[in-house]
């Protein structure tokens, strides 16, 4: 059976956004590498939400690998998960983004 044309190209959109997320994950690694540890789960937190909004945005057939489960509980996985994280990058004190 042959693949309708132009699916293939669809095929390979679909793991574009996955892969903006991928790249804010390992920017993020590459700062706590650094030793800017606060800045990388900033980023890390930032690309949790990234992911909630496309999931939110895009339809199951497009979302490529940020669809998990069902779209509510990914959405709120996503965004539950990046809030926390956030939260907890800016309110340790004594770290490099000051007091």
């Amino acid at each position: 059976m042959s693949l309708p044309r132009g699916s293939h190209r669809w095929t390979r959109l679909e793991h574009v956004p996955f892969g903006i997320v991928l790249v804010l994950v390992l920017v993020a690694a590459l700062r706590i590498l650094q030793y800017h540890w606060r800045q990388g789960a900033v980023i890390i937190g930032g690309a949790l939400l990234v992911a909630a909004v496309f999931r939110a945005l895009l339809p199951d057939a497009r979302a490529g690998l940020l669809a998990i489960r069902g779209r509510p509980v990914d959405v709120l996985s996503y965004t539950g998960l990046g809030a926390l994280l956030l939260f907890l990058a800016f309110t340790i004190t004594n770290g490099p983004f000051g007091s």
